[in-house]
């Protein structure tokens, strides 16, 4: 497999055109009509055995990586999955050097990891759960929970302006007792929200917190049957936290975190 950073524009359309590849899917799937992807190039399938690949012409004389480029590419993607079919989405910027490398490249040496994959995520889809904390509320019950936070905060507030300078290590460990507060109170809030959908899920991928205030950040596998009953324990939780977290569910997503290098 190949990442160009300029397509060649010297070949004929056919058996050598570079193919830009979107994911795999059962070679007997059918993908919705009419789907085009990069460069408005219409996509088809390069099959070999039971699994075929997704692919489209990679667009000629210039390189991959503009905007409508990644949104085709999420486009197809979403087409496939809102289609119910079973798909190994592949990271945007994945090409070949024509079908023959597609079958015997891509396909027939990978055909057994293919084959289980795609078992594994067949009537599954990905949804992402994300978490944020009303900060005002989860700073209040820091402060009530936490005396020693109480205490210095109250003096620095009590503290006469001309003392700002003396102050200046009492604000930064105020700052760091905040901090660790918070990832104490982060780390439980997310043991909790993930224990309760857990019972609804196949798999829980967890992700690192990317911001102070997010509490969670979660994928999911889902069984497509099942995507109401996880859905409502969504809802539930966050009728049950609405006053000090802020849940967000994105999807359903082609299952990149429930893919072996996805």
């Amino acid at each position: 497999m190949t990442r160009p950073d300029v397509a060649p524009d010297t070949r004929p359309a056919g058996q050598d055109t570079p193919l830009y590849v979107y994911g795999v899917i059962r070679s007997d799937a059918e993908p919705p009509q009419g789907l085009h992807g990069l460069g408005d190039q219409p996509v088809t399938l390069v099959a070999h055995g039971d699994c075929a690949a997704v692919v489209s012409p990679l667009p000629q004389g210039r390189p991959l990586g503009e905007r409508a480029d990644l949104l085709a590419h999420q486009r197809v993607l979403s087409a496939l999955v809102d289609a119910d079919l079973a798909v190994l989405p592949f990271r945007f910027g994945a090409a070949m050097t024509g079908q023959d490398a597609v079958a015997k490249e891509l396909l027939a040496a990978n055909a057994d990891r293919f084959a289980g994959a795609l078992d594994q995520v067949d009537g599954r889809l990905e949804l992402r759960l994300k978490g944020t904390y009303v900060q005002d509320t989860v700073l209040r019950e820091v402060m009530a929970d936490d005396p020693e936070v109480a205490d210095l905060s109250q003096r620095l507030r009590q503290a006469p302006a001309d003392a700002a300078d003396a102050l200046y290590y009492d604000r930064v460990r105020l700052g760091e007792l905040i901090a660790q507060a918070l990832q104490r109170r982060r780390e439980h809030d997310a043991r909790v929200l993930l224990e309760r959908l857990a019972p609804t899920a196949r798999e829980v991928a967890p992700k690192t917190p990317s911001r102070d205030e997010d509490v969670v950040d979660a994928a999911f596998l889902i069984d497509r049957d099942r995507r109401g009953d996880f859905e409502q324990a969504v809802d539930a939780l966050g009728a049950e936290h609405a006053d000090r977290i802020r849940l967000r569910l994105i999807g359903p997503l082609p299952p990149y975190d429930f893919v072996p290098g996805g």
